[in-house]
Formats: C-alpha cells, structure tokens, sequence
C-alpha cells in the first residue's frame, strides 16, 4: 500500500464487497447477516494485506478511550512522586487503562495536553484552578478528579501539612526548643516549601518552640558554612530540612564545618528518599505513603471511568518517622 496505512476500504475494494461488510466482520458486530465464506475471504484479504484497525478510531466511536491523563505539577520529578505515578500506573493497567502523564507549566504556550488526547479522566495530583478547570471542560472532557466543585486547597491539605508537624514534634522531642526551616532554592516548589514552613512554624507555636527565619540551601552556595554558623551563634539547635536533598546539603556542610551532627546541631529531613539512609551521617527523616496515595489516585480514575467504589475525600494523612544519625 506504497507505505501508507491499510484500511477497512482498502480490504472491501481487494474482494469487491462493501465497506460495511468488511466493518461488520473485521468488529464482529453482532446481528449481521453475513455468510462464513464472505466472513473467511474478509479475514484473509485483512491478514493478506496487513489490515490493522485504528484503536484510535474505535475508541472514540465507543466514546470509550481507556487513556487516564495525569496532570503533574511543575516540580521535579523526584523520588517521592514517582513512586506514587509507578503505583497509580500499575492500578491502572491493571484495570486494563493506559496513563498519560503531563506537566502542566504555569507560563505554557504549547496546547494543554486534555486538549489534544481524548482522555476519560483528567487526575491532577494538586487541585486545578478555576481557569483549568473551564479549559478542560471545553475540551469536552467531564470526569475531573479532584473534585473542581469541593474547592480544595492543598495548604489546608492534612497529607501535606502532616510531614513537616512530625519533623517539628520530632526535634522537640529531643529536646530542641529553638528551630532554624531550611528552605530550597527551586522555584518551582516555592509554593510547596511555602506551605511546609508555615505548617512548620504553626507547630513550633503550638508547642512554645522557637522558629528562625527560613534560609535557603543551595548545594552550590560556597555560603553554607556561614549560614550554618550563624544558626548555632543564635541558638539554633534543630533543623527542619524542605526534603533530604536540603537536609544532606545542611549535614554536609556541618561536617566539613567540624560541627558535630547530631551533637551540636540535628537535621531532619522529609521523603524518605534513599539517600537518606546512605549519606553518612545517615538522615532522619518524615515519609510519606506515596504508593498509597499513588493507589487512591487511581482508584477516583477508575471511580469517575468505570463506576468503581472509591472512598470519598482524600486519604488521612499517612506519615512516618525514620529516625537516624542525624537527630539520634
């Protein structure tokens, strides 16, 4: 076919039957008086010519395209959001569901990607904003999830603020009554580390704790030890790290410093990331259950795709502490 896809008229015009007939065999389309040696030479001109049928096509005349797209906000994708994406594919695929998944930037100029697929559902990982919310539905697209009508806020999200409330009990625990927040410098995740440090702060309130202003830590700042010293020469006994990337940044910088960790100054991270376990000293650290938030996120896909039974609102807050060297 000089490299060009074959089609259902392709095969109807080798044999000289109708493009209805060989629609009606090629779907097995029930109800159709057809008789098996037409239906077998409509077989054979399909395999002989390389017949292949357009899913695309089917899918959409079903109104049924089995394709999930996940909106991911603009943030690296590190270890904790993978592994909740691994855990939401493999729901999915096992419902018999692909996964898209896409990065929605703030200043975007390309087309959003619910404009291009035809998706069932559009998931976003964080509540879409009003603006996204009328954009996807012109596209035509109905099943949001999370809910646009419950106005969600993800800075009143209990998952979110439970990490760093456990970082601050933590700290105070040992006995830290005076806390420095160690901010990233990414400025992609100034909204997330912007709702870590108040929930931070609210804690250390709560329990009569002092809180520093935050700073951030930039691996490549040849700064860090003045910050460090400057904590300690303010009384600064405890810090509460955004993630493990800031904490190992501060614990490394302490140690080439000679600043005892976590003697003189303890560090506690948030993801749980594996680095956490190997940097020497190893890091405390909040984890979060990304594989169980990743399994709720596909089951309200498959809530709003298939009618399944889901659990209403989000899950309650699943967070633990791995305490090691750095805080010990």
């Amino acid at each position: 076919m000089n490299g060009r896809r074959v089609t259902a008229a392709d095969v109807a015009r080798s044999i000289g039957v109708s493009r209805a007939t060989v629609g009606y065999v090629l779907n097995d389309t029930p109800g159709t008086r057809i008789s098996p040696e037409t239906r077998d030479r409509v077989l054979q001109a399909a395999a002989r010519l390389g017949y292949q049928p357009n899913t695309v096509a089917q899918a959409l005349a079903r109104g049924r395209s089995k394709i999930i797209l996940i909106v991911l906000p603009d943030w690296p994708i590190e270890f904790s959001l993978r592994t909740q994406l691994d855990e939401a594919a493999r729901v999915l695929d096992e419902a018999g569901y692909a996964t898209i998944t896409y990065t929605h930037h703030e200043s975007e100029h390309a087309q959003p990607l619910w404009k291009l697929v035809e998706p069932e559902v559009v998931v976003g990982l964080i509540p879409f904003t009003p603006e996204d919310v009328r954009s996807i539905r012109a596209a035509g697209i109905s099943r949001i999830t999370p809910d646009p009508d419950e106005h969600l806020d993800i800075g009143l999200m209990p998952a979110v603020l439970a990490g760093p409330q456990l970082q601050v009990r933590h700290l105070a625990s040992r006995g830290h009554r005076k806390l420095a927040f160690a901010a990233t410098p990414d400025k992609r995740l100034s909204h997330l580390n912007a709702i870590r440090r108040r929930a931070t702060e609210r804690q250390a309130a709560d329990l009569g704790l002092e809180l520093l202003e935050a700073r951030e830590i930039d691996y490549r700042d040849d700064n860090l030890a003045e910050v460090v010293h400057a904590w300690l020469a303010a009384g600064v006994t405890g810090v509460v790290a955004f993630n493990d990337d800031i904490a190992g940044t501060v614990v490394g910088t302490a140690v080439r410093a000679q600043i005892s960790v976590p003697g003189d100054l303890a560090v506690i991270g948030h993801d749980n990331k594996p680095v956490a376990s190997y940097f020497a000293p190893t890091i405390s650290s909040v984890g979060v259950d990304n594989v169980g938030f990743g399994r709720w996120t596909a089951e309200q896909a498959l809530h709003l795709a298939a009618g399944r039974p889901v659990s209403a609102g989000f899950p309650e807050p699943a967070v633990f502490l791995f305490e090691r060297e750095s805080t010990a």
